[in-house]
């Protein structure tokens, strides 16, 4: 098993190397998006399932993002009301979206910012990263980092110790239309709309 220091971690990410570190929800596993393939194989993951783009900041994010003005100044304020926080904003992708990050379907993207002061620390320095939870497919999330480095031994696990206190509930992510409406769920808020399809992050 592996557990590093936040610099080594950092390193790690930055040289295309699958990490680990604690979220305000489940903590991930995160690789730089072009490298997402790490990532399925892993977990063994099916391919149909997306992962999601976490980054310490919307600018970061929006590249990954088309629609018209209206739509971006829509994505902003909810953005400013909900970011940090357990919201993932599911969104029409742009063409720099990486294929690795979601194989079967490049149309749409899930962006998240942590409320997790540490994640948003790590994500300064590497930028956006393809983002899961860290557990096998199917099986429930881990939720501390010896769990973690003992199940997947190839992944730089962040050492800090301890961990913040996750809470254990992925966030609710929903596929956006062109109106949308705020809701509340166990795990925090959603956007929702016409033409709805739920994501999931295991």
């Amino acid at each position: 098993m592996v557990r590093l220091s936040l610099a080594a971690v950092i390193t790690a990410a930055q040289a295309g190397q699958v990490i680990s570190f604690p979220t305000d929800t489940l903590p991930a596993l995160a690789v730089q998006p072009d490298q997402a393939a790490q990532i399925y194989r892993l977990k063994q993951r099916p391919s149909e399932k997306p992962l999601i783009l976490m980054a310490a900041t919307a600018a970061e994010l929006w590249p990954f993002a088309q629609g018209s003005p209206e739509d971006q100044a829509q994505w902003n304020a909810i953005a400013n009301q909900y970011w940090p926080g357990a919201l993932t904003l599911v969104l029409p992708a742009s063409d720099r979206l990486p294929a690795a990050a979601n194989p079967l379907d490049r149309s749409s993207i899930g962006l998240h910012i942590p409320a997790c002061a540490l994640a948003r620390q790590i994500l300064a320095e590497t930028g956006p990263l393809a983002t899961t939870s860290a557990n096998r497919s199917g099986e429930p999330a881990l939720l501390n980092p010896d769990a973690i480095a003992a199940e997947f031994p190839e992944v730089t696990v962040l050492a800090e110790d301890p961990w913040p206190d996750p809470s254990g509930l992925a966030s609710t992510a929903r596929a956006l239309a062109s109106r949308w409406t705020m809701a509340s769920s166990a795990a925090g808020q959603h956007c929702s709309g016409g033409g709805v399809s739920p994501w999931r992050s295991h």
